[in-house]
C-alpha cells in the first residue's frame, strides 16, 4: 500500500518551531537595536542581509517550479513519483515573494542609497556612469519591474501546480493527452519569462546594482547557477527525508541518482562561471572592473572568498563524483546542507560588500536570519505536502518514473 499523503511528524514540528522561534526573536532584536539604531551602518547591516536573504531563498525556491518546467518541456517522465516535492517547494514563491517586496520597498522608499547608491537622484547627477544608467536604475522601473516579475513567477506557478492536481482523479486518453498539451503550455510560458527575469534583468537590477560602477555579461547566469545548484539540493533533501519517513515508495535511488547528477553538474557550472567571470578580469586587469573583486580578495571579506570555492566546488565535486556518492541518502543530505549554505555564503559575498565596505559583520543577526529562512521554508513546504498525495498517481508518465532505470 502506497502511502500517499504526508503527515507533519511532531519532529519536524519541532523543529521548525525553533527555527521560526530563533529567527522571528532575532528579526525582533534586529528591528530594535540595528534599523532604529542612529549608526548608518547598522541600519545598513540590517537591510543588506534581509536582501541577501529574501532575495536568495525566493530564487531558491523558484528554482523547483524552474526543474519542474523545463522537465516537462523535455516530456520528462523520470521525475513524476517525486514532483509534488518540488510543487510544495515552489508554492513558498508567493510567500517570498511578500517578503521580498517589503525589503525592497524598505530599501528604496527608505532611502537606503548606501545599499542602492543610484536611489540618490544628486549623487547620480553628479556620477555620469549613474547618470547612463538611470533609464532602468530608477525606483519607478525598479519597482514595476520587480512587481511584473513577482506576480508572473507566483500565477504561472500556482497554475502548473492547479493543472497537476488534475493527475490525482482518473484521466482516460483523451484527457491524458489534454493535461500533456497545457502543461506543456504553461511551462512554456514560465520558461519564457524566467529567461527574461532570472536569465537577465533581474539579477542586474536586485544584486549588480548594489555595485552600479561594475558591470559583467555572466552575471546573471552566474546567480542562477548559483540558486537553482541550492534549488536541487533543497528537493534532495525532502526526498532524502520523505524517503527515511517511508513516503515516495516509487522514487528509488534512480531517480536520487539523477538528482544528485544536477547537484554535481550544477555545481561545476557554476564554478565555470565563477573562473570565467574572474579570470577575464584578473587578466585584463582594468581599474573599472578589477573593482568589484579587489574588496573581496584583499579586504575583510578575503576568507569568505576562498571559502566560496572551496565550499562550492571542491567539497560536492570530491564527495558526488563516484556513483555511489548520488545513491546514498546519508552523502546526498550531507552535500545538500553543503551546497545550501554554501551559495548563502556566495550571496553574502556578493552582497555585502558593496554597502558595508570594510564594516564586515557574520554574526548573530546574519545567522539568525537564516534560521528564520529555514523555519519558513519547513512550515510552508510541510503544509503543501500534506495538502494533496505525494504521488500524482494518474499522472500519464507515472508508469515511466516507476520503471526508471539510469
Amino acid at each position: 500500500m502506497i502511502k500517499q499523503q504526508f503527515e507533519v511528524t511532531p519532529g519536524y514540528k519541532k523543529w521548525t518551531t525553533a527555527l521560526l522561534g530563533v529567527g522571528g526573536l532575532v528579526l525582533l532584536l534586529g528591528i530594535i537595536f540595528l534599523a532604529f539604531s542612529k549608526d548608518e551602518h547598522n541600519q545598513t547591516r540590517f537591510w543588506a542581509v534581509l536582501l541577501q536573504n529574501s532575495t536568495y531563498f525566493l530564487l531558491v525556491v523558484n528554482a523547483s517550479m524552474f526543474f519542474l518546467c523545463v522537465t516537462t518541456m523535455a516530456m520528462g517522465g523520470w521525475q513524476v513519483s517525486f514532483r509534488r516535492v518540488p510543487e510544495a517547494i515552489s508554492a513558498l514563491v508567493p510567500v517570498f515573494s511578500v517578503l521580498a517586496l517589503v525589503v525592497f520597498l524598505g530599501i528604496i522608499l527608505g532611502h537606503q542609497h548606501h545599499i542602492y547608491h543610484w536611489i540618490d537622484k544628486e549623487h547620480v547627477e553628479h556620477d555620469p556612469i549613474l547618470r547612463g544608467k538611470k533609464g532602468f536604475l530608477n525606483p519607478v522601473f525598479f519597482l514595476v519591474w520587480t512587481l511584473i516579475s513577482l506576480g508572473a513567477w507566483s500565477f504561472i506557478g500556482k497554475k502548473m501546480r492547479d493543472l497537476s492536481a488534475e493527475a490525482d482523479q482518473p484521466l482516460d486518453a483523451e484527457k491524458g493527452k489534454s493535461f500533456i498539451h497545457r502543461n506543456t503550455i504553461w511551462a512554456s510560458a514560465f520558461l519564457i519569462f524566467f529567461g527574461l527575469t532570472v536569465g537577465s534583468t533581474i539579477p542586474w537590477l536586485w544584486l549588480m546594482s548594489i555595485d552600479a560602477h561594475w558591470y559583467s555579461t555572466m552575471y546573471s547566469w552566474y546567480t542562477f547557477a548559483s540558486t537553482f545548484v541550492a534549488g536541487m539540493s533543497l528537493v534532495a533533501l525532502y526526498i532524502v527525508y520523505l524517503k527515511n519517513q517511508d513516503y515516495l515508495e516509487l522514487t528509488t535511488e534512480e531517480q536520487l541518482h539523477d538528482v544528485g547528477k544536477f547537484m554535481f553538474a550544477f555545481s561545476v557550472f557554476w564554478t565555470y562561471l565563477w573562473y570565467s567571470q574572474f579570470m577575464l578580469i584578473w587578466y585584463a586587469n582594468i581599474p573599472e572592473e578589477t573593482v568589484y573583486f579587489k574588496p573581496r580578495m584583499q579586504g575583510p571579506y578575503r576568507a569568505i572568498f576562498f571559502i566560496n570555492l572551496i565550499v562550492n566546488f571542491l567539497l560536492p565535486f570530491l564527495l558526488l563524483m563516484r556513483k555511489g556518492s548520488k545513491r546514498n541518502y546519508s552523502t546526498i543530505a550531507y552535500v545538500a546542507v553543503i551546497i545550501i549554505v554554501g551559495h548563502w555564503i556566495d550571496f553574502y559575498q556578493m552582497v555585502m560588500p558593496g554597502p558595508m565596505g570594510e564594516h564586515y559583520s557574520l554574526g548573530w543577526f546574519e545567522f539568525g536570519i537564516l534560521a528564520l529562512y529555514a523555519g519558513l521554508i519547513m512550515h510552508f513546504a510541510g503544509k503543501a505536502l500534506a495538502s494533496k498525495p505525494l504521488v500524482p498517481k494518474y499522472h500519464p508518465f507515472l508508469k515511466e518514473s516507476a520503471i526508471h532505470h539510469t
